[in-house]
């Protein structure tokens, strides 16, 4: 048989018994296949997975994970995962420590986000050249066709040598990964794998990893589901700790968007902070309860530039930070999550005529450094609402209060109001007047 000429069966033949060799003629097929000549030494399924790959913009030459979180914040999440309570007997079984170890023990999240590394000083060097690290997405979308990614996306095992990952600096690497599932209601929790240089993988690899899984969702029945508890009443909040709702249970989302460090919070639990282009995601969300669809949210946060992919990556973070709050198809809120802002508090003051409390709620103007056109029109209405009320209220001390805030600095019309109420003599309207001034001033220069 002529070299080149071998069948798939005959060139995995290869893999345990001589492992370089396989690893350079997975590279020969690899370079063929990317080039536009697809290989007959790779399966179809892979190559379609590359093919997906490719359309989500992975870049086979050098490219690097999207990060979900930072390392440290990974870390903090990991300590409250469904898999918290099996990473001990899985390090046990796994995990190799010793100066010479050579691979790494691997375990992500529902979505491919890393939580756990556990190797050896020299593997994990290795891999934070790669950027295998905590907080790292190792789905298809994040890094392209690996072994986490095929688990994810097959629902069973997988393993991939050499130069079967998509991005070429993955190529001295061979990974076997295989989904966890909850014993209870058959989703997957996360992914179990094992990593390290081609040449360390054996025939019993995949036993092990397989065997790893079995043994964590056995623990996993004996393993009471943490849940997130409200601080206020004791009571379970209808998230676990992967995010996932309870049938019937109603969570409360707290979004905190007035000023410039928004926040998120499930039933009055931690504030996580939120970035200014995912606040506005769901300030959007919140503003329509039919929802969006992907294309809808990308032209109003990206305009004509905008694609659903950046959305769709957007949403993964989203809830990777918060759990499955919201849905898809359209991307809306569900039934089971009751969403509260700051501003709709704001809004719900005015609405029963208690000005003073909206005011008093109302500490700086809705996601104040956003330059979005449709969040600006929401700043804008709602800015001019407290002032309206304000006006109307016939409140001399509360308008005096609403000109000297960030606000209503720029108010004229409650300035020249409240000055009109307290008189000339009154020292705080002539403060009201000298602002008013200085603003008219501004405007003319």
């Amino acid at each position: 048989m002529r070299p080149g000429s071998r069948s798939i069966t005959q060139l995995s033949d290869l893999r345990f018994s001589a492992p370089a060799e396989y690893a350079r003629a997975l590279r020969k097929a690899h370079e063929a296949t990317v080039s536009g000549a697809p290989s007959p030494h790779l399966s179809p399924s892979l190559v379609k997975s590359w093919q997906r790959s490719l359309a989500m913009g992975i870049n086979p030459d050098q490219h690097r994970p999207l990060h979900r979180h930072e390392v440290s914040e990974a870390r903090s999440l990991s300590a409250g995962h469904r898999l918290a309570a099996v990473m001990p007997a899985l390090s046990q079984l796994l995990a190799d420590e010793t100066a010479t170890g050579r691979h790494l023990l691997i375990v992500t999240d529902h979505v491919g986000e890393v939580l756990w590394r556990v190797g050896s000083k020299q593997a994990l060097k290795l891999a934070d050249s790669l950027e295998f690290v905590e907080g790292a997405d190792w789905s298809e979308s994040g890094v392209g066709t690996n072994a986490i990614s095929e688990a994810l996306v097959t629902g069973a095992p997988a393993q991939l040598f050499s130069a079967e990952h998509l991005v070429r600096t993955h190529h001295d690497w061979a990974c076997t990964a295989s989904p966890i599932r909850d014993p209870l209601t058959g989703e997957v929790l996360g992914v179990l794998d094992v990593s390290g240089p081609f040449e360390s993988v054996t025939p019993d690899s995949l036993r092990l990893v397989r065997c790893g899984v079995r043994l964590a969702e056995e623990l996993l029945k004996s393993a009471a589901p943490p849940v997130v508890t409200d601080r206020r009443t004791g009571n379970a909040s209808g998230f676990d700790t992967s995010g996932r709702a309870d049938a019937g249970a109603q969570a409360q989302l707290m979004l905190r968007l007035l000023g410039d460090a928004p926040t998120a919070a499930l039933d009055g639990g931690t504030r996580r902070p939120l970035t200014l282009r995912r606040a506005e995601i769901l300030a959007l969300l919140a503003s329509r309860t039919q929802g969006w669809s992907a294309d809808e949210l990308a032209y109003e946060i990206h305009g004509d530039a905008g694609t659903a992919s950046a959305i769709r990556t957007e949403m993964h973070r989203i809830r990777s930070l918060l759990g499955n709050v919201v849905e898809a198809n359209p991307y809306r809120f569900p039934s089971t999550v009751r969403v509260v802002t700051d501003a709709s508090v704001v809004a719900g003051h005015l609405r029963d005529g208690r000005v003073a409390e909206a005011f008093a709620a109302y500490p700086a103007k809705f996601l104040n450094r956003s330059n979005n056109l449709a969040i600006g029109f929401m700043r804008d209405e709602l800015n001019e609402a407290v002032g309206a009320s304000v006006r109307a209220s016939g409140d001399a001390r509360l308008m005096l209060q609403w000109c000297t805030s960030d606000m209503g600095s720029s108010d004229t019309a409650a300035a020249a109001t409240a000055a009109t109420l307290m008189g000339p003599l009154d020292p705080r309207g002539q403060l009201v007047t000298a602002r008013m001034e200085r603003v008219d001033r501004e405007l003319r220069a």
